[in-house]
């Protein structure tokens, strides 16, 4: 009886030490590191000023107080910094990145230059997103959706794998507009100064939010207009701008719209290579999840102008999981619509 009484009492020892050896290894792991946040934008911008904004506060919330950094990886419409993270970024919790929401989309639709499995991903959260734009230029004569299906509109973009791409290539697909895409800009910065110089006359892919902040004074002036959402409700103060799927004209082209809508889930993620150690992304979700209520972290993000609208790490690999694994016919159907052309 003795004897049970004191296996007993180790079990209940090592059942109380267990959190708090989770906390030192944790400790160990992070305490005296850097930790670098690859950013798949440029530098400046709604997405760059975020990641930014991140790696300021959510380093409280981690054991032992790690540096981190934010490094810009730009490049093939988001694709080179994914990539990257699956094959190249060590697997230790101190690589982390964000990337555009169109990442798994882009995946599960076969797109160009994908190295990578992102359900293999260790999902972290996500900051959330307003819905997607398409922005005129004024100044080019080009006012409405209208104006797009009745001549050529040039627009800028990064890469297939981006959203500066795919949109407006399903909607010439489906809608019979006539965006002419012009590729080759590393950032939407780039394309955006373009367009100013009479280059291009828009932009599609930008978050509601993140127009806003960039170019308040052209608003203002109303050089810049909103033509289009991508989303699958409106933006409160966007409800003269057209849903995407709901200019479709039938309702196979509106289910297909709808299912190309729905990146704006995935918001603007965070995550760690696959193999990351379990209680290292564990941890990384906890601080990520702690930051979403940092009062100094929101208080940051408010005075910035940037939306929060968080999704924790496991629903946030739901997301990714049931975009991938969507029913084959509709997958079929939607790379059918967003595949290049020529």
């Amino acid at each position: 009886m003795q004897h049970m009484t004191c296996a007993a009492a180790s079990l209940c020892a090592l059942a109380l030490a267990a959190p708090a050896a989770f906390a030192q290894q944790a400790e160990g792991t992070f305490e005296g590191k850097t930790i670098t946040l690859i950013a798949s934008t440029g530098a400046g911008g709604h997405h760059d000023a975020m990641a930014r904004t991140i790696a300021q506060y959510m380093p409280r919330h981690l054991p032992g107080r790690p540096n981190m950094i934010v490094r810009n990886m730009p490049g093939a419409g988001h694709v080179l910094a994914t990539n990257y993270m699956y094959n190249q970024a060590a697997a230790d919790g101190f690589t982390l990145a964000t990337v555009v929401n169109s990442i798994p989309m882009h995946q599960a639709l076969g797109g160009d230059g994908v190295q990578y499995d992102a359900r293999k991903f260790g999902w972290i959260g996500s900051t959330g997103v307003s819905n997607l734009t398409v922005i005129a230029w004024a100044p080019s004569g080009v006012r409405s959706l209208r104006d797009a299906q009745a001549k050529d509109v040039t627009l800028g973009a990064t890469g297939t794998g981006s959203g500066t791409f795919l949109y407006p290539h399903v909607m010439n697909q489906t809608l019979g507009t006539k965006f002419k895409i012009v590729m080759g800009y590393k950032t939407t910065q780039e394309i955006d100064l373009a367009m100013q110089r009479g280059e291009t006359q828009g932009r599609a892919g930008g978050s509601y939010a993140s127009v806003l902040q960039d170019h308040p004074s052209l608003l203002k002036e109303d050089k810049i207009l909103f033509i289009a959402q991508i989303g699958l409700d409106k933006e409160p103060k966007l409800a003269h701008v057209p849903l995407m799927h709901e200019l479709a004209v039938n309702d196979d082209d509106q289910k297909l719209l709808r299912f190309i809508s729905t990146p704006l889930k995935v918001g603007r993620p965070y995550f760690a290579p696959p193999g990351t150690p379990p209680q290292r992304l564990q941890a990384l979700r906890r601080a990520f999840d702690e930051t979403m209520r940092d009062k100094d972290f929101v208080a940051s993000a408010e005075k910035l102008q940037l939306e929060l609208i968080p999704l924790n790490g496991e629903e946030l690999s739901r997301v990714v999981d049931d975009t991938i694994n969507s029913p084959a016919d509709l997958l079929a159907r939607a790379k059918r619509a967003v595949e290049p052309k020529g």
